[in-house]
């Protein structure tokens, strides 16, 4: 799916005889990494009954899994606490993902600032010798 140097990517539930490329059995979210921060989006219903059916995520939905908060919900639900404190604990999670984005970001732009002043020295010494 996507355009041509812009990927977006389809999260679906297939049986592993399939082809890599092939028929699958259900669509159940996409991601494009393209947007800033990522945009996840899932159908939390049927990920859920297919994990439970059995199926088994590759290693990055299982990464886009713990980034959207889905490896955590099922977590709680499986340790057993009611549906208003997952929703607390979600909540929690939403919170401290925010704070995350921030600090990457913030680094980034230290890390293209600090690569700039770099540039901008050997330039300069170049000029000098």
């Amino acid at each position: 799916m996507g355009k041509k140097k812009q990927p977006i990517y389809r999260i679906i539930a297939a049986d592993a005889r399939s082809p890599r490329d092939g028929r699958f059995i259900e669509e159940v979210g996409f991601y494009d990494p393209n947007k800033e921060p990522m945009i996840i989006k899932l159908k939390e219903a049927k990920v859920v009954q297919w994990l439970k059916n059995g199926a088994q995520p590759t290693d990055t939905v299982k990464s886009l899994f713990k980034r959207y908060g889905l490896s955590y919900k099922l977590n709680l639900v499986k340790r057993g606490f009611d549906e208003s404190k997952i929703d607390e604990e979600m909540q929690k999670f939403e919170l401290t993902k925010e704070d995350k984005l921030k600090r990457e970001k913030e680094r980034k732009v230290r890390r293209t600032q600090s690569k700039k002043k770099k540039k901008e020295e050997t330039k300069e010494e170049k000029k000098e010798a």
